[in-house]
């Protein structure tokens, strides 16, 4: 669904409905401009394209501030068929990019390789050298160049708008239940399962080992309650983000003990959702007294899991 520049290629004579951005997390903002989008395209026979850069434009902008990501582009290439059907056209953000002005990226992008007929995007957007493009360039730069633009307003939460900014701070602060109503999904780290050091199996709590994108924003290390999905399977269970102080690296983790699951899985792909925030992590004395830990965070979040299907029946 993914196509860089050279390999775009449109699939409508009758021109397309666009949207450009960023979209890192995949938000309720987000979600509610690709439902005008899709609804925009039907209404007047268009193709719907998303237009969306790698890497994140502040990489190149402003190198010495670059933001974790809430969605790297491996977790994009999988998720943005949850909530968005039509092509996307990913565009290398590079400094020749950055150099070029709202009117070149309309013209060079939109008018001649997207064949726009209608520009959505949100309240907040700019594009183009020092983000001089904002809603009143673009509503002028389509009349000259024969498209509309749609501004989709913001979506709001607890009297503030929804942005990606705001989820990070969610989840930079231990507020994992906010972001996740922010995003109005699940907090996703994905990942092939790599080899650990097997101290898990050695106490009878096997891990998956999640190797994650180093530009992903990792929660508040700790343990948590959560479910995977591993191809068609979802499993509950109960993970674990942060140093392992029995590893001599000491390197940040991403594991998880899948509850009533006992295949392997290293070299496949898995897909990992915190869901509650259990306790911090902590430095144990010895493997017996983190294994007598292991065993009552996994009763709490059984009760968890209990408690919440009552809930739901």
């Amino acid at each position: 669904m993914i196509q860089g520049f050279e390999n775009f290629k449109p699939l409508s004579t009758a021109g397309a409905v666009a949207t450009v951005g960023t979209f890192d997390g995949i938000h309720r903002g987000h979600q509610e401009i690709f439902r005008r989008v899709a609804s925009e395209s039907s209404r007047l026979g268009m193709e719907p394209v998303l237009i969306t850069f790698h890497p994140h434009p502040r990489v190149v902008v402003s190198p010495d501030n670059i933001p974790l990501l809430l969605t790297t582009i491996e977790e994009k290439q999988i998720f943005l068929k949850d909530f968005y059907a039509g092509q996307v056209l990913l565009l290398e953000f590079n400094k020749q990019l950055q150099q070029w002005t709202a009117e070149e990226f309309v013209k060079k992008i939109l008018v001649e390789t997207v064949r726009a007929r209608k520009m959505i995007i949100g309240y907040d957007h700019a594009l183009g050298k020092n983000r001089g493009g904002g809603v009143v360039e673009l509503t002028k730069l389509g009349r000259d160049y024969g498209f509309e633009v749609e501004v989709v307003g913001p979506i709001m939460d607890d009297g503030q708008p929804i942005s990606s900014s705001r989820v990070r701070r969610a989840l930079q602060a231990n507020r994992l239940p906010e972001a996740i109503r922010l995003l109005g999904h699940g907090y996703a780290i994905a990942g092939k399962v790599e080899q650990g050091i097997g101290l898990g199996h050695k106490i009878g709590f096997p891990t998956a080992n999640v190797s994650y994108n180093p530009r992903k924003l990792l929660p508040t290390e700790g343990v948590y309650s959560c479910w995977a999905r591993i191809g068609d399977t979802r499993r509950d269970g109960m993970m674990f983000i942060g140093r392992n102080h029995f590893n001599p690296q000491e390197r940040i983790s991403v594991e998880a003990n899948l509850f009533d699951f006992d295949e392997s899985l290293y070299g496949r792909e898995m897909i990992v959702y915190p869901t509650h925030y259990i306790r911090e992590n902590r430095r144990f004395e010895n493997v017996d007294d983190l294994k007598r830990q292991i065993e009552l965070d996994k009763q709490e979040i059984l009760q968890i899991i209990e408690k919440e299907r009552r809930n739901a029946s």
